[in-house]
């Protein structure tokens, strides 16, 4: 009973056009859970219990958040589901990224090209996915949302309704164009009904966590940082983008200030601020920037 409730919910925010894969998830398992213990609404003390099975302040947060909004809206047609409390906001602390040379950039892509064959093109999915990623900073979320439809005449691709809810469109380089039309004309002989670029086993776009099992493997077989304790990961390959774009930043003032705010546009940042992080995640890049400044204060002052 909980689970179909569960699924109204979850279905009444995709239809309103909402982005809520993970919090859809995180609420079918709740919803397992609860079930478990017997329980047909939503129980704070059933909700407590499986928020601080959470790994981390941050994930227990998320989890308590994302059911208090499903138990208002039942708690509006039953007064039986109880609201939980809200959790205080733990700091959420970025992890310094791992940013990829353009040799382990080939690398990956080489490594995805020697998979196993389980599937029709899922060496051709997994190597121009990645390339794709790091011609152009895609999140892995918007990489995997793309259709066919989304390629546009003239090199443009289209993101729509990503992050944020916010929709853009990536001119790309002639040649990624290349790459990923060769890619489609394969993709296109394919007998399916889905209509995602980059499918999975079942004919269905990719599950995150597939992309990311299989990125291991990728990683593994191109012999990438194996002996870190964090294995880098996908969404590194859009730090990586931020940091080279950046590398290549002018020291004026004017051109810093134009060069900002166009890759901030081109990644599809809300705020600005998000990318002005990718100065303090990489130190190197922070002291080249700093100390363009500097010269730039000190020319002013003569």
């Amino acid at each position: 009973m909980l689970m179909a409730q569960v699924e109204r919910y979850i279905l009444l925010r995709q239809t309103l056009g909402y982005k809520i894969h993970d919090k859809a998830e995180n609420l079918r398992t709740f919803a397992r859970f609860a079930a478990d213990r017997g329980d047909t609404h939503v129980c704070v003390s059933t909700a407590m219990n499986w928020a601080a099975a959470a790994p981390s302040p941050h994930a227990r947060h998320i989890r308590l958040r994302d059911v208090a909004h499903v138990a208002r809206f039942l708690h509006a047609e039953d007064a039986a589901h109880e609201i939980p409390p809200d959790l205080p906001h733990a700091p959420k602390h970025r992890v310094l990224p791992y940013i990829y040379t353009p040799e382990e950039i080939v690398q990956l892509i080489r490594a995805a090209r020697r998979l196993r064959e389980s599937y029709p093109l899922r060496r051709q999915v997994y190597a121009t996915m990645l390339g794709l990623i790091a011609a152009t900073g895609l999140r892995i979320s918007e990489a995997l949302d793309l259709r066919l439809h989304d390629m546009l005449p003239d090199g443009v691709l289209q993101i729509r309704r990503a992050k944020f809810g916010k929709s853009r469109l990536l001119p790309l380089h002639p040649t990624v164009v290349t790459v990923l039309g060769s890619y489609l004309q394969e993709r296109r002989r394919l007998a399916v009904t889905d209509d995602h670029v980059f499918l999975s086993p079942g004919n269905q776009r990719i599950h995150p966590t597939l992309a990311n099992y299989t990125f291991r493997r990728i990683c593994r077989l191109a012999g990438i940082a194996p002996i870190r304790t964090r294995s880098p990961r996908i969404h590194d390959l859009r730090h990586t983008f931020a940091t080279r774009v950046l590398e290549q930043c002018s020291t004026r003032r004017e051109a810093v200030a134009r060069h900002f705010v166009a890759l901030s546009t081109y990644l599809g940042h809300s705020n600005i601020a998000n990318t002005y992080w990718y100065l303090e995640a990489t130190p190197g890049l922070m002291t080249d920037i700093a100390a363009a400044g500097e010269t730039l204060i000190a020319g002013e002052g003569r």
